[in-house]
């Protein structure tokens, strides 16, 4: 990007598990200010994009210059008619708003709801908007045990997120940017169960060609597959995406190889697994054949057309075979069977790849009225069987990252 700020140089230099998080710094007329440059930088080095919202006290400390050069962001100093404070804080407009430093006066206003300046004005909408709202404390000790202050903390505790200050020296000092990063971290899905895993994922359709023009493919999205990969990104893990030519756009944080044909995504998974991984999840609705693609275009003017298909690789059945001791993640669709019929083929499936769990759905009538939505079963080797129940795709990968938690 040739605009690029040169600042943005870092981002995911330490991770990607705020990849694609939009985070709004707040900083309120504290000397503890001139930390946010420092948390400011570690949000950013694990993929957020942050935003500052500076209040006039603290540019009287720090020059706003200083932020822009921290996040490669304009800062926001004064509200104007570009509707700064809706634009950062309305409905879904970022991901969490952290105050950092919080003082008491900061405080006192969230909690009342006034908001006369760029910070309680960003504070108040994000509220409103339920936007979550982290505030690191940072005051004198006489004033953090003001009655005053402990009612708004009080007030405001099971609405947004405090994280204690450090009592030293009779003053409530504010956390170390590390705490309040680690805070950040655990709240978006950080694992320490899967921080650090190498995971390769396959996700989306193939396509196999018929002729230079068409093709036979599948009506995968690929959004269970990529929303997935997002999840295993957020939780710590180094994720690469075997994709095919999904609708759903690849997730920010993992490394993409795109592919079309199901060879092609063979070829591209043999190549990965030379490398050393933890787990291999493959969830791509890979083609079972594919054809012998003419080289031009065939006429239209053909009254009727005969297409040869031969089986396609299994991919599944090669992994443990190339690397025995890596947790293999399959899927299994079928299409208006029975409960019993889905899991004994999710079994046969297990047994037949030397899989560690299998992810068994059928995608037939009841899926297809309303494809958003989808259940569920959980298949491993210990025999149980967990349904998810009927939810929306995103609770669905939810789940799936959890049963693989609980599994390694």
């Amino acid at each position: 990007m040739a605009n690029k700020h040169p600042s943005l140089d870092i981002v995911e230099s330490y991770g990607t598990e705020l990849s694609g998080k939009k985070i709004v710094l707040c900083i309120s007329g504290s000397v503890a200010a001139y930390k946010a440059l420092e948390l400011a930088r570690l949000l950013m080095r694990h993929g957020a994009n942050v935003i500052c919202v500076a209040s006039d006290a603290v540019t009287k400390l720090i020059q706003p210059d200083y932020f822009k050069w921290a996040t490669g962001n304009e800062v926001v100093t004064k509200l104007t008619g570009d509707l700064e404070h809706i634009k950062l804080a309305d409905y879904r407009q970022s991901d969490i708003i952290v105050v950092y430093p919080a003082t008491a006066n900061t405080l006192g206003k969230l909690a009342n709801g006034i908001d006369d300046t760029p910070v309680s004005t960003v504070l108040t909408v994000g509220f409103g908007a339920k936007i979550p709202i982290l505030m690191a404390l940072a005051m004198h000790e006489a004033m953090y045990e003001n009655f005053a202050v402990l009612r708004n903390i009080e007030f405001l505790k099971d609405k947004i997120e405090f994280i204690s200050p450090q009592m030293i020296e009779g003053k409530a000092k504010a956390a170390e940017p590390e705490a309040v990063l680690e805070h950040v971290l655990k709240k978006f899905g950080h694992s320490p169960i899967l921080d650090g895993k190498k995971i390769l994922i396959t996700a989306g359709p193939t396509m196999e060609y018929i002729d230079p023009v068409r093709v036979i493919t599948n009506q995968s999205t690929g959004k269970t597959g990529v929303l997935l990969a997002s999840q295993l990104v957020s939780a710590g893990a180094k994720v690469t995406l075997v994709y095919g030519p999904g609708s759903e756009g690849p997730p920010k944080g993992a490394k993409i190889i795109p592919v079309k044909t199901v060879n092609e995504m063979f070829d591209a998974v043999k190549k990965e697994m030379k490398k050393k991984y933890d787990i291999v999840i493959l969830s791509a609705a890979a083609s079972d054949y594919t054809t012998h693609k003419a080289k031009s275009k065939i006429k239209s003017t053909n009254r009727n057309l005969i297409i040869k298909l031969q089986r396609a690789p299994k991919i599944i059945d090669h992994i443990k075979k190339m690397q025995p001791d890596v947790f293999l993640v399959g899927f299994k669709a079928e299409t208006d069977i029975s409960k019993k019929s889905l899991i004994e083929s999710a079994r046969k499936k297990l047994r037949e790849s030397d899989a560690d769990m299998i992810i068994a759905n059928d995608i037939g009538y009841k899926y297809q009225k309303d494809p958003q939505y989808n259940e569920i079963l959980i298949v491993d080797r210990s025999g149980k069987v967990i349904s998810s129940g009927r939810k929306k795709k995103i609770e669905i990968s939810k789940f799936i990252r959890k049963q693989i938690e609980n599994r390694i």
